[in-house]
């Protein structure tokens, strides 16, 4: 029995006709990201190899030099010493991976948005980690040291115990 739609040619199977437009395959559930080039990874700036630092800097300075630039944001938050603040720079770092996962080509579209949130609620972060004093150039902010402030005999007392109870 012939069909409305039968013009009696023979026709092939829709993946057939797909296939042959060689199409880019896009498979949403498949987020394999983008390859592992600078600042697309957390870096662990204690355990950073010499051999890889200057590579891990420059992608982080220049990335904040454009946002910086970008969200016109004041000395008082990010000083231009930022990279001698290590609170500062683990904050920004974090910002950077953050941003460019949320533009990697396998984002779903809401990465963006999703960033921006991220950096509007980071501000207090940053405010917290630095007090901007570095407005006239760097100053030097006395860090914590624990040298000299536990003893180690009672230290490894201590931790021969559980203290579970």
């Amino acid at each position: 029995m012939r069909g409305e739609y039968d013009d009696e040619e023979d026709w092939a199977p829709v993946e057939d006709l797909i296939a042959g437009l060689d199409l880019d395959p896009f498979d949403p559930l498949a987020r394999t990201g983008s390859d592992a080039s600078p600042g697309t990874r957390a870096i662990r700036w204690r355990d950073l190899p010499p051999e890889l630092a200057s590579v891990e800097w420059a992608t982080l300075r220049e990335w904040v030099q454009w946002v910086t630039t970008r969200f016109d944001v004041p000395i008082t938050l990010i000083p231009n010493c930022w990279w001698k603040h290590p609170a500062l720079v683990e904050e920004l770092s974090a910002l950077h991976v953050a941003w460019r996962t949320a533009y990697d080509k396998q984002d779903t579209g809401l990465g963006p948005i999703m960033w921006l949130e991220r950096w509007h609620a980071a501000k207090a972060r940053l405010r917290e980690v630095y007090p901007g004093s570095c407005t006239s150039g760097h100053k030097d902010s006395k860090r914590r040291s624990w040298e000299g402030t536990t003893d180690q005999g009672e230290w490894d007392a201590w931790v021969r115990d559980a203290h579970g109870d």
